[in-house]
């Protein structure tokens, strides 16, 4: 089985800490230190936008041998590959983008021509949203089921439009009559679909639709009889599904050195979580986003985050996303991740602050560790060190 690895690109802001109150990268409020944009030394503005930082990250990426970058929801994402594609070669770009806020023909369109300016780097990561008062402050009054009832339509949609000539569809959400792609596109390779959700609604649509089906991380043997049921759905589908893992990083050249220092930047938190990670959770319906909760919620202590070996469930403490990241040394790091290659994972979206200079790290000395061919080793790499 191939395995694929990813790197996050942190469309907005990003910093050398985990907190994103303190982050001074990307962030529009141009203060004194602050990097694209940020001001020259009269005062004035730099003239650079949080794109231009964001270029260096993917380059970065690419550079260090990463076959894919995440562009997370957030500052446009479709926007922004469409210029990162100018700025690269080869990486992938996995837009997250909720189905909600374009038609699926538009969308196919966009992919479609998104697909022949990028010589076919373009993939999905299907998002449903997850939380209610968040839809409805962008005009989406659907309860939880039926969102992901409008995906699933949404889906079809695509999948009919990729397939045929001429496609017309008539559901409980969307109806097209006689669409197509834009002439001359329709040999354009149609976006994987990466998607994600744990309650019953989500599975339908992943085992109908879903080439990678993404997890946050947890403990292997939490995660192990999901990833079965998925499998199994798919399975009645006629369909075979691929497994991603999304989680972040915290390495360091020594395991005490990782835990040390991410110990230091808990304790500058204060107790105060992140303003952008209360928006982020609070009222929440995913059924995932509740299973990721229940490792931190209520749990204030540092070591009481600790969930195993290099598993730390602190991260959701100080910004948005995954609770659950790998903390210890580039070799503690691989190890952990090569556990779940082992248990059938094959898509990895890793990520640490700050991105620039943490993709070139991992992807020098993770990475590496992770595809030496075993017939060239005289040890394994993986091999725990004294």
């Amino acid at each position: 089985m191939s395995t694929e690895f990813f790197w996050r690109l942190p469309l907005g802001t990003d910093g050398p800490q985990l907190s994103t109150d303190k982050h001074n990268r990307g962030n529009s409020l141009r203060r004194p230190g602050d990097i694209a944009p940020g001001l020259l030394p009269d005062g004035t503005p730099d003239d650079f936008t949080y794109i231009d930082y964001i270029a260096q990250v993917a380059k970065a990426a690419e550079l260090a041998g990463f076959e894919g970058a995440l562009l997370p929801t957030g500052p446009e994402p479709w926007i922004a590959a469409a210029a990162l594609a100018r700025e690269t070669r080869r990486i992938k770009f996995l837009i997250a983008f909720q189905a909600t806020w374009t038609l699926p023909a538009y969308a196919a369109q966009q992919a479609a021509i998104l697909q022949n300016l990028s010589r076919g780097r373009l993939e999905w990561n299907i998002i449903t949203g997850g939380n209610p008062a968040s839809q409805r402050a962008n005009g989406d009054f659907l309860e939880h089921d039926l969102r992901y009832k409008r995906t699933g339509e949404f889906l079809d949609i695509i999948q009919g439009l990729w397939e045929n000539e001429r496609f017309s569809y008539e559901g409980d959400i969307y109806r097209l009559d006689n669409g197509s792609l834009p002439q001359g596109l329709h040999n354009e390779r149609k976006p994987g679909v990466y998607f994600s959700g744990f309650s019953d609604a989500a599975l339908d649509v992943a085992a109908r639709h879903a080439d990678v089906y993404l997890n946050w991380a947890e403990p292997v043997d939490k995660l192990k009889p999901h990833i079965e049921r998925v499998r199994e759905l798919a399975d009645k589908q006629g369909r075979s599904v691929r497994f991603g893992l999304r989680v972040d990083l915290f390495a360091r050249e020594t395991e005490e050195a990782a835990w040390r220092d991410l110990r230091n930047q808990f304790e500058r938190l204060e107790g105060k979580g992140s303003s952008l990670v209360k928006q982020f959770t609070s009222g929440s319906d995913s059924v995932g986003a509740a299973r990721q909760t229940a490792y931190h919620k209520d749990i204030n202590g540092f070591d009481d985050l600790i969930l195993g070996p290099n598993l730390w469930a602190g991260f959701a403490k100080a910004k948005p996303g995954p609770t659950v990241g790998l903390v210890g040394s580039h070799q503690n790091i691989a190890e952990r991740l090569a556990e779940y290659r082992d248990a059938g994972f094959s898509t990895f979206i890793l990520a640490a602050n700050p991105h620039l200079e943490e993709a070139l790290r991992i992807g020098q000395e993770v990475l590496p560790l992770l595809r030496t061919p075993a017939a060239h080793q005289t040890s394994s790499p993986l091999k725990a060190t004294a």
